[in-house]
């Protein structure tokens, strides 16, 4: 029943779609990021629901008056230049059989991400979109919460077979990075309970993320909890509900989750931590032997293990966003992925400067401030794992581009005085709330 209830809902959204191409956008986050048909048996199981919204979307978008071209900016083009760079050394792939179906996988996500910035430049469609991813990951953080405590954290919370978030260790980087956007959410919400249960989503998802009993989860989530208390409002609400969090697992979980978390300080005794820095080597070792190219995509097997790694026989996958884009891309693969990176965080520090004294605009910042948050429990838990390509990753760089892009529409339609710029600006005329867009709230 699982499978025939998602083939409904995917079917009977493709006139919607075709109609309202960013509607597609939505359905495809949504089989992206919670894989639903994954859930399922029989048919809908393998069935490809992401390929037919996302080819519906494209020509509902190409029938459409949707902008045909992304919001063209410093970030936008450094995308397109990593893409173009991923094309580049695939014709250099060590490992080509394989390589390029993980490139035609890579791809497809980019492609739908730059779709993404082109259709969803309203507010009321990137706040459905944050809703949507928020709730499509967070379903797995609310599920795995509850089945942490009550399994007395005894089992291992994971995430959906066959996607990009299968292990521990994948769902648990997703959820630190999926938990800020809850924290936007509630604070652009003006229903009371909605915003209790969006409290009651995050504390869960906190429950689930050490309940992955991933040691690079423990550490991304670690960060986030800090960010997330400095750059949030209402910060005392944080740091309360972070302290219960705290507390309560401290006394709640198992004494192997101490001693799995203790390998952190004696990572070398522990077998696989010693693996992850014999692929760093490996791909540390690859990158030398080809600094422009690389190996390609898929350049982690076996086989070359057994001539670039210092103990070819111990064979790991990357186990490191960046040592991954370096033994794949090569070094200037890797520069141009880190410049990604901090555009992003760039752009949403600009984000939150040219909103201050907006009181319309408090949803942008807290927007940026919170993408910024999960940005940086990417970063952190991602040195430890390897999802270089993950679609949330770049769903992410993607709301940041957007975010700005509203913001410098409104600043341009409504500019005040001391906006950083030097110029003479005044109110033309007040923040006009539309039909279904979420206000700010004051909390």
């Amino acid at each position: 029943m699982r499978g025939v209830a998602v083939a409904i809902i995917v079917f009977g959204s493709l006139p919607f779609i075709l109609a309202r191409p960013w509607i597609g956008i939505l359905m495809w986050s949504w089989i992206g990021y919670m894989n639903p048909h994954r859930l399922s048996w029989g048919f809908a199981f393998n069935y490809p629901f992401a390929m037919v919204i996302g080819v519906t979307t494209l020509i509902g978008w190409v029938v459409s008056r949707e902008p045909k071209h992304p919001p063209w900016n410093g970030l936008v083009i450094m995308l397109v230049v990593f893409n173009l760079w991923m094309l580049f050394t695939s014709f250099f792939m060590l490992n080509p059989a394989d390589g390029w179906h993980e490139w035609d996988k890579v791809v497809k996500v980019q492609l739908m991400t730059f779709v993404t910035m082109m259709l969803m430049q309203d507010r009321r469609r990137l706040h459905a979109l944050v809703w949507v991813i928020a709730g499509s990951v967070g379903f797995f953080g609310i599920k795995g919460g509850l089945f942490t405590i009550l399994t007395g954290g005894q089992y291992m919370v994971l995430g959906p077979p066959h996607s990009f978030m299968p292990g521990n260790t994948e769902i648990g980087l997703a959820l630190s990075m999926i938990l800020p956007l809850f924290r936007y959410l509630q604070l652009n919400s003006e229903n009371k309970w909605v915003r209790r249960g969006l409290g009651a989503a995050m504390a869960l998802t906190g429950v689930a993320i050490i309940g992955t009993y991933s040691r690079g989860a423990f550490l991304a989530g670690g960060v986030m909890g800090v960010m997330l208390l400095a750059k949030s409002r209402k910060r005392a609400l944080i740091g309360l509900g972070l302290i219960v969090v705290a507390a309560t697992m401290y006394h709640f979980m198992p004494e192997k989750y101490f001693h799995k978390m203790d390998t952190i300080e004696t990572y070398r005794q522990d077998r696989s931590a010693l693996g992850r820095l014999n692929a760093w080597w490996f791909a540390f070792n690859l990158a030398n032997a080809r600094p422009i190219v690389g190996g390609g995509f898929e350049a982690f097997t076996p086989e070359l293990f057994k001539k670039y790694a210092p103990e070819p026989e111990n064979y790991h996958d990357s186990h490191s966003i960046y040592f991954e884009v370096l033994g794949e891309q090569g070094y200037p693969g890797l520069l141009i992925f880190l410049t990604v990176g901090v555009l992003a965080w760039r752009y949403g520090s600009w984000t939150m400067r040219h909103c201050r004294g907006r009181p319309d605009l408090k949803w942008a910042s807290d927007l940026a401030a919170m993408v910024q948050v999960s940005l940086a429990a990417y970063a952190v838990g991602g040195a430890f794992l390897g999802l270089a390509y993950f679609d949330l990753a770049w769903g992410l760089v993607a709301l940041q581009v957007l975010t700005r892009v509203l913001v410098q529409r409104a600043l341009e339609e409504a500019p005040i005085p001391g906006d950083g710029e030097g110029r003479d600006r005044t109110p033309v005329r007040e923040f006009v709330r539309r039909p279904g867009v979420v206000a700010d709230g004051g909390r």
